[in-house]
């Protein structure tokens, strides 16, 4: 029975082919058991982080080459066309170079991720995903091109075309290409990293992920939007990270009865309330409260303070507000509102009339 033939094989040789092939996966599995239960462990203890990076890169290429191998060994056993072996081969060139490549690539990548994953401060780079994609990207690039070149195939001739090809797809994705050179500007320019909050004409919002065609920001209604990247680097924008502090301009108008001696106290109180509410500058160069208009209706007091980094604006605006607003009714300061006079001539005589509007 094992000597019959299918398809010009024996039922034996076929039957070795597949035990071949189950081999490969058996070499695997132990493979996989002895880094999970020996090598991960081992490099994991070490204070050297190279060899993690080491056994990361080799690990899954390495079983890939042997289910590879072992595939290869199965096939070559058996009788084929020649033209059969020929493609088998073909597509065999291709994949070992890129199974050499994936090991580059995820060398590089760990290589990047221990040497420039972290600046001298000790914080994440959070340009790292951007870079590492471009890297990631050449490095495939390469490894393709070789790949092809393995097999025959005429790069100076595939570039030449692709060359000719690429002025007509160049003009369809003006865009497309724009986005890109607008990815690496806002990567070699540095106007902000991710995880800073920033502000793109008019629209503010944390900036969670920088792409090859966008720019994703999570604004403050918890909405994600998509932003072409040319557009932004075509943009004027406010980096509100990288500030150190916050300035909040406040209008505060008094009634006109107000007496220049209560005006002095309620620059005086507005003066020292930043002491009694947290996260608010109390250098007296940060405070700044000054008598500064006369209006239809007020006599208006113009203040500005600070807001420290790791303060949350809405709050402390609040708190702030409510601080004022306890500190001037505590020293009986009247805030103002709309008012008008109104002077009514009757009979030769003046009657004086006045009214408030709300």
């Amino acid at each position: 029975m094992l000597e019959q033939e299918i398809g010009g094989n024996t039922i034996e040789n076929w039957c070795i082919s597949i035990l071949f092939i189950l081999g490969a996966i058996v070499v695997v599995k132990l493979l996989s058991l002895l880094g999970k239960k020996l090598i991960k462990p081992f490099v994991s203890k070490t204070t050297n982080r190279l060899d993690d990076v080491i056994y990361y890169s080799l690990d899954s290429p390495l079983k890939f080459a042997v289910i590879l191998l072992g595939i290869w060994i199965a096939i070559h056993r058996l009788v084929y066309p020649d033209s059969f072996v020929t493609v088998v081969d073909h597509a065999y060139s291709i994949l070992i170079v890129l199974d050499i490549t994936w090991v580059f690539a995820r060398m590089g990548s760990g290589l990047l991720q221990i040497y420039w994953g972290q600046k001298a401060d000790g914080h994440t780079n959070k340009m790292m995903p951007v870079i590492k994609r471009t890297i990631l990207v050449v490095v495939w690039i390469i490894g393709i091109i070789m790949a092809l070149s393995n097999v025959g195939v005429n790069i100076s001739a595939l570039l030449g075309t692709l060359g000719i090809g690429g002025i007509a797809f160049a003009l369809a994705a003006q865009d497309t290409v724009k986005n890109i050179f607008g990815a690496f500007t806002i990567f070699t320019d540095k106007p902000f990293t991710i995880g800073d909050t920033i502000n793109v004409n008019g629209f503010e919002g944390t900036v969670v992920d920088v792409g090859a065609r966008s720019t994703k920001i999570l604004g403050y209604d918890k909405r994600i939007t998509t932003v072409p990247n040319y557009k932004i680097t075509d943009a004027s924008i406010v980096n509100i990270s990288s500030e150190p502090m916050r300035r909040v301009t406040v209008k505060l108008g008094l009634t006109y009865d107000t007496s220049p001696e209560k005006m002095k106290e309620a620059l005086d109180i507005l003066r020292t309330i930043p002491k009694r509410v947290e996260n608010v500058s109390t250098d007296p160069s940060d405070i700044t409260a000054n008598f500064t208009d006369y209006t239809d209706s007020a006599l208006v007091i113009t203040y500005y303070y600070y807001i420290t980094k790791q303060g949350d604006i809405l709050k402390v605006t609040s708190d702030m507000n409510m601080e004022i607003l306890a500190s001037f009714n505590k020293a009986k300061l009247e805030f103002a509102f709309p008012t008008q006079t109104l002077y009514v001539r009757q009979d030769g005589e003046t009657d004086v009339t006045e009214g408030k509007e709300n």
